[in-house]
């Protein structure tokens, strides 16, 4: 195993899914401080009013408010992010764990909502960059790179409602004032930075079910992506006159899909939902222009974008430095009529039998990631970080009071060999941040049971529990695997 010398070993978080402290310190309610918690068998709600009404609606992570409601808190419901796990008060208990693992980088957002409150004010709340300024020193305190992701699902409640989910100008605006006052304001602090997360959700979930969105759907997600893509171009710009050192990414939801038989429509069925799944947020961000098939897609659905010529030179000008993804498993897509499907969370389609799958319905899929690395490093020859993969999964506390989580480590192995052979085989692959390197609220189904993390959180699906932090046997194990370079995965 050779691993580069300077690789970043470390894991990843969401502000919305681990901060907790919603309503505290002038911060502001985000989309997601309206979503209630959900299950495997029943999915998250946005709660808002509609002429005045109290009304819920299923949602996705980065989904926006429904055109003319207004986000409301029903006291009836559960909200699992508005405590989370706390980490507002516990980031240094948090932080200290991390580097105790050996972690070289640690990812996290930042909440818009604790900077801006509204999203549009005139000036930052300085209580919350204070915050992220404190959490970013305890980082440097033990040699931790921060990995910042400056919009992670967690778009202010005020401008959704104003902008209708990214369906107005107004945003980008908005959007470039608050990541130019991080810019300035974290300057020599933080080095690296991601735009949007998974930012091409906004047309995967549509995909992902059958593509059964209407053409108003299509539309609206599109145009979502391209404000967003002219909003990251213009912060990319603005982050490199500020710190040429700034190294800014995008980030993917990386879905490998596969044709589930030679059938020649199998083969071109999967390449177009490679095309506009993946290959076409990637363009638009590493290239800085749309690629040749995005007018098919658009045709599609009818399609019809608020492009400037200024969008276009913006996104050229506005080209990120590294390419960033999730990954946690892989599709099959076909033309014919199957049996047996995946049924689970964000998860769809015939099932791989070469495959096994989660409790929630996921495959697991290690060379998926090495063809990924090949397949990306080969078309935009930037550097390259996996910022999410891991394996969510119910752990219990056994009779010796420790949790043996031997699942994890057999998922996490498998994952860190394919990315050695991904390197042997040329890949620049400069970084690994595994999900939810503590427990924390599942952005899909809003549950605590639906672990990821090396720190077990005491915190139930109903919101008890003492908040209280222990290592499991994969902290131990990533520990070891950090020392090693990840030589040593036994």
């Amino acid at each position: 195993m050779t691993f580069p010398k300077n690789f970043l070993w470390g894991g990843a978080t969401a502000a919305n899914q681990i901060e907790g402290a919603y309503d505290v310190d002038g911060k502001g309610l985000s989309v997601t401080d309206i979503m209630t918690a959900g299950g495997l068998d029943h999915p998250r709600l946005l709660t808002y009013k509609m002429d005045g009404k109290l009304q819920k609606s299923p949602s996705a992570p980065g989904q926006g408010l429904p055109e003319g409601a207004v986000g409301a808190i029903d006291h009836n419901e559960y909200y699992p992010n508005h405590v989370a796990i706390d980490f507002y008060h516990h980031y240094k208990e948090d932080i200290k764990m991390f580097a105790d693992m050996g972690f070289k980088t640690f990812r996290l957002s930042i909440a818009w909502t604790r900077i801006f409150p509204n999203g549009d004010d005139e000036q930052p709340n300085q209580v919350g960059l204070d915050f992220y300024r404190h959490v970013f020193e305890e980082c440097k305190k033990y040699d931790i790179e921060p990995l910042v992701t400056i919009s992670h699902y967690e778009d202010p409640l005020h401008l959704s409602e104003k902008y209708n989910d990214w369906q107005d100008r107004g945003m980008i605006d908005c959007y470039v004032k608050y990541a130019k006052t991080l810019f300035k304001e974290y300057k020599g602090l933080v080095k690296y930075w991601l735009t949007f997360n998974e930012i091409n959700s906004a047309v995967l979930f549509l995909n992902m079910f059958g593509g059964n969105g209407t053409d108003e759907d299509y539309q609206h997600a599109y145009q979502k992506l391209h404000y967003q893509f002219v909003a990251s171009a213009r912060a990319v710009k603005l982050a490199h006159e500020i710190d040429p050192n700034y190294v800014i990414g995008n980030m993917i939801c990386g879905i490998v899909d596969y044709p589930m038989t030679p059938d020649p429509k199998d083969v071109l069925l999967n390449r177009h939902d490679w095309e506009q799944d993946l290959f076409y947020c990637g363009d638009a961000q590493c290239k800085g222009k749309y690629p040749t098939f995005a007018k098919r897609l658009w045709d599609e659905h009818n399609v019809h974008l608020d492009i400037t010529e200024q969008d276009e030179k913006d996104m050229l000008e506005g080209k990120v430095d590294m390419y960033t993804f999730s990954y946690y498993m892989s599709n099959v897509v076909t033309t014919h009529e199957v049996k047996d499907k995946v049924g689970g969370n964000f998860a769809a389609g015939a099932k791989n039998p070469y495959l096994k799958y989660s409790e929630w319905g996921w495959a697991t899929d290690p060379t998926g990631l090495q063809y990924y690395l090949e397949v990306m490093y080969d078309r935009y020859e930037l550097p390259i970080m996996i910022v999410e993969n891991g394996l969510g999964a119910v752990d219990k506390i056994s009779d010796d009071g420790k949790i043996h989580d031997d699942y994890r480590i057999d998922y996490l192995r498998l994952h860190i060999e394919a990315m050695q052979k991904a390197i042997d085989d040329g890949v620049d692959l400069i970084g690994y941040t595994t999900w939810g390197c503590i427990d924390c609220v599942s952005a899909g189904t809003g549950q605590m049971s639906k672990r990821y993390g090396f720190i077990y959180v005491d915190r139930d699906d109903e919101g008890n529990g003492s908040l209280d932090r222990m290592p499991k046997d994969s902290f131990y194990w990533y520990k070891k695997v950090i020392e090693s370079n990840g030589n040593d995965l036994d």
